[in-house]
Order: structure tokens, then C-alpha cells, then sequence
């Protein structure tokens, strides 16, 4: 039996190294410390919402309706997200004043939701 790696320590949440590689058809042990994926260290929640997020293909309209959340909300998990991930995050740039006005050209939001995500 098989089981999904962990990212984190159940002890004091820092994060996990793999020690051990091993084929199962030859044998072939390898011991060293190998680091995993970015994604293996977040939450079965942020997992979920990036699954959510690829399948609306980027989509907040979209995600917004699948999770019956409001797009400050989904907002939040993105940026919540892309932390995790270790980029920052910026806040009220002009580039996302700029999405937000091409979101609202494209129809996937509203005049009041464009005001309202402007003045966040």
C-alpha cells in the first residue's frame, strides 16, 4: 500500500525533506535529502481551489460561482495561494486596476463589483 507524501511535520509544521527513494521493480535504494514540489506543502484547501481555479481556466466569475463565494474572496485565496507558493503579492497595483478594468470590458463582473474591487 501506497500513501500521500506529507509536506509538513505533524510535530511542528516545518517543512518535510525525503530521505529515501526506492524502485519497487529492481530494488534501487537511493538515500540522500530531496526537496518536493512547491505544491506538496500546501493545504488540501489551497490544493482544491487551484483545482477549481485550472478547471474555470483563471476564470473568478466562474470559481465565484462554483465555490458561492464573493470575488473579494476568491481574491484572497489567490493571493493567500501565490504566498504560499513563496512570490509576493502586491496590493492595489496598477496592473491589477488594469485586470480589473479588462475583467469588467470582458463582462465577468459588474460596474459595482469593478468599484468595489477598485477601492479595496
Amino acid at each position: 500500500m501506497t500513501y500521500k507524501v506529507i509536506g509538513k511535520c505533524p510535530v511542528c509544521g516545518a517543512r518535510l525533506l525525503i530521505s529515501k527513494l526506492h524502485c519497487p521493480k529492481c530494488g534501487t535504494v537511493i538515500e540522500n535529502d530531496f526537496e518536493m514540489s512547491k505544491f506538496e506543502y500546501l493545504t488540501k484547501d489551497q490544493l482544491k481551489f487551484i483545482e477549481i481555479f485550472l478547471k474555470n481556466r483563471g476564470n473568478i466569475k466562474d470559481v465565484e460561482k462554483e465555490l458561492g463565494i464573493s470575488y473579494p474572496t476568491v481574491r484572497s485565496k489567490l493571493d493567500e495561494l501565490i504566498s504560499a507558493l513563496g512570490y509576493n503579492v502586491s496590493q492595489n497595483s496598477k496592473a491589477d486596476k488594469k485586470r480589473i478594468v479588462d475583467m469588467l470590458d470582458r463582462g465577468e463582473i459588474t460596474a459595482d463589483q469593478a468599484i468595489k474591487m477598485m477601492n479595496e
